[in-house]
């Protein structure tokens, strides 16, 4: 990514916020499918969570006056062999993520870019509580394996993600929908 510029590599990370929150409905349907509305309720949101990263990101492009490009939208899974996938998938995915918002902030780090570096810092803090979020669930899951209602209590019980907007979060194009 070195050889990118900031914006170009921010545009990426759009791309991939959009992509995960593909993934998190595709996640959320098959919960839906399984009757399992907890499960699928805490997708959905997670879906509108990376939604917003995304748009917090066009948000900041915009400002800076650089281009925004909206990637093309790809099919993604709705099925898995057991309720524990969806979880790994996301767990997975959100450790991805965090390794993408640190190279970016790496990138804006090398190249001096105070005001993309400071404009990261709150993913990064982000990050932690995604990944938490998604190993407390899986933790949930694999344990509930053969009893997925157990599950659905826990959230019924427990909150776990953020339930909400972050008011320290950067604005995002269009306000937080």
């Amino acid at each position: 990514m070195a050889e990118q510029s900031f914006p170009a590599a921010l545009n990426g990370q759009i791309s991939n916020e959009f992509a995960a929150s593909q993934q998190y409905i595709g996640a959320a349907v098959y919960y839906d499918s399984e009757t399992l509305p907890r499960l699928a309720a805490f997708f959905y949101r997670q879906a509108v969570e990376e939604r917003n990263h995304a748009m917090i990101m066009v948000q900041y492009l915009l400002d800076a006056g650089e281009e925004v490009q909206i990637p093309d939208i790809k099919s993604q899974q709705t099925r898995y062999d057991d309720v524990v996938g969806p979880v790994q998938m996301a767990l997975e995915q959100e450790k991805r993520v965090t390794d993408e918002i640190n190279k970016l902030f790496s990138l804006a780090r090398e190249a001096g870019d105070f005001r993309a570096e400071q404009f990261l810092t709150w993913f990064v803090k982000e990050q932690v509580e995604e990944i938490s979020s998604m190993t407390d669930l899986l933790n949930v899951v694999e344990r509930a394996r053969d009893n997925p209602l157990l599950a659905e209590d826990f959230l019924a019980r427990e909150q776990i993600g953020d339930q909400g907007a972050d008011p320290t979060a950067p604005p995002a194009a269009g306000g937080m929908l």
